[in-house]
């Protein structure tokens, strides 16, 4: 059998001075330092443009076997919006009230948390991130298209839009309300797809407060090997 390669193109690339590295990433490191999770939101609507485009660029993240194994839903719809916080209230509720250890209720209470989640509704947008282990396809395969490290591929593409949307000057809070098959239900979603976080965006309340908190300095978190 022939080996067939696939068709290539030039890489386009810009190669930066030293000094330019060095004040990008200086400038995004100071960026970043000023991102955190919020759970008070403005009611007032975000740029639905604005939205679209940092999902547009969680897509250019890179996935096992350029399979791109995910959706994202972006919900404003006040009465979908009341029905994801229903049921991800119910879902916290026995979480906080049995299926959590002692330990970790302990480990929340700096952040001061509960069952209770109304910035599902208060934030303007909320947007879904489904992981798809295998799409439908007519391909001599069984009628599936199986994918490649999907954790690993959509998680990358969650960094990548929680990135975007701080860069685009909005707020967000990384929610994983286990377990998470409401999401589908709500959503209509596939069998093939699951649900992996739920991400409200928008503008902090005027009031908003975040816990006082220190992160790990680059000793703590780096390993150098020469």
């Amino acid at each position: 059998m022939k080996d067939s390669q696939p068709p290539h193109i030039p890489l386009i690339f810009e190669r930066l001075s030293e000094e330019e590295m060095h004040e990008r990433s200086q400038a995004l490191l100071e960026r970043m330092k000023g991102r955190r999770s919020v759970r008070h939101f403005d009611s007032a609507p975000v740029p639905l443009e604005i939205l679209r485009r940092c999902i547009e660029v969680a897509g250019t993240a890179p996935s096992g076997a350029h399979k791109q194994p995910w959706t994202f839903c972006l919900v404003t719809n006040s009465e979908v919006k009341r029905s994801i916080r229903e049921a991800a209230e119910k879902e916290e509720y026995e979480n906080y009230h049995g299926r959590m250890s002692e330990r970790w209720l302990e480990d929340l209470k700096p952040f001061d948390t509960n069952h209770l989640k109304p910035h599902l509704e208060e934030a303007p947008a909320l947007i879904v991130i489904f992981r798809q282990s295998w799409t439908p396809v007519e391909d001599g395969y069984g009628g599936k298209q199986q994918h490649y490290y999907v954790q690993e591929s959509v998680g990358i593409a969650s960094g990548m839009l929680l990135n975007a949307l701080h860069e685009s000057g909005l707020a967000t809070l990384t929610h994983t309300p286990s377990p998470m098959g409401f999401l589908s239900d709500i959503l209509g979603r596939p069998s093939n797809e699951h649900a992996y976080l739920l991400i409200p965006v928008g503008y902090p309340a005027s009031n908003c407060s975040v816990p006082d908190i220190e992160r790990k300095n680059l000793e703590e978190i780096m390993v150098e090997i020469h």
